[in-house]
């Protein structure tokens, strides 16, 4: 039985380590441009392998904690203005496509920038996808304009769209780190708008973050507590019996 109770309360410690790591997360990206938020999903796991004399029947149900998933909180961010031509906010649940050495990926944030020989790149490099491809502009271009729909102009003419896209379930899509996802099925986006000379900021509640972490490290050292007297029982025992027998 003690064995019992030891291992559900580790399965509950695994279980409240992985959502610390989760609440860190977020709070190390506060003030990430178009971060969104991670939750984590426990669901109870069963296992009726219990038994002992006493019990009114042979077995009795386990239950353990498990953590079951990690789900994406895709709400808006607040939008900041800052002016700037290169920067772009979502107003939608669409996503921008960038170019990566591992294929296509998906962010929110728009903080873009122009590289050396004057692509549009991500704060991390990666080339801005357009519905033809990567957008470049001459040395020469300027007044760089972002329509609603994604269209972009300079002093040069049309130079094309901005490749936003949507997905029928986000939840399928996967963190790759760097602020960007990978999977799902992108459609062409619907209901999303561009707005140029904005920056979505990230969508994590500081002072609701901190709660969490203070809720879980409580949780944990009360766990852990509860196991440092199951072992004080179980020596106790141990020692009892030592006594009875010599």
């Amino acid at each position: 039985m003690i064995e019992n109770a030891q291992l559900i309360g580790l399965s509950r410690q695994i279980a409240l380590q992985r959502q610390m790591d989760v609440v860190a997360n977020n709070m190390a990206n506060m003030n990430t441009t178009g971060f969104k938020a991670e939750q984590i999903l426990f669901e109870e796991y069963v296992m009726p392998v219990a038994r002992d004399r006493d019990f009114p029947t042979l077995d009795q149900p386990l239950s353990f904690v498990q953590d079951w998933a990690t789900i994406h909180d895709l709400s808006a961010g607040g939008f900041e203005q800052t002016g700037s031509e290169l920067d772009v906010a979502l107003s939608g649940e669409g996503f921008f496509a960038v170019e990566t050495p591992a294929g296509e990926r998906w962010t929110r944030a728009g903080n873009f920038q122009l590289s050396a020989n004057g692509t549009l790149v991500d704060s991390n490099g990666n080339p801005v996808l357009g519905e033809a491809g990567p957008i470049v502009f001459g040395p020469e271009e300027t007044g760089i304009l972002i329509a609603a729909d994604g269209s972009i102009s300079s002093s040069a003419g049309a130079k094309g769209r901005l490749r936003i896209v949507e997905f029928a379930n986000p939840q399928e899509l996967t963190r790759q780190g760097s602020n960007l996802f990978a999977g799902g099925t992108p459609q062409a986006a619907m209901n999303t708008r561009a707005m140029q000379g904005y920056v979505e900021g990230s969508n994590v509640s500081g002072m609701s973050e901190m709660t969490e972490m203070i809720r879980v490290t409580r949780a944990y050292e009360s766990i852990a507590s509860l196991g440092q007297k199951q072992d004080e029982l179980r020596r106790s025992a141990i020692q009892r019996l030592g006594d009875a027998n010599a």
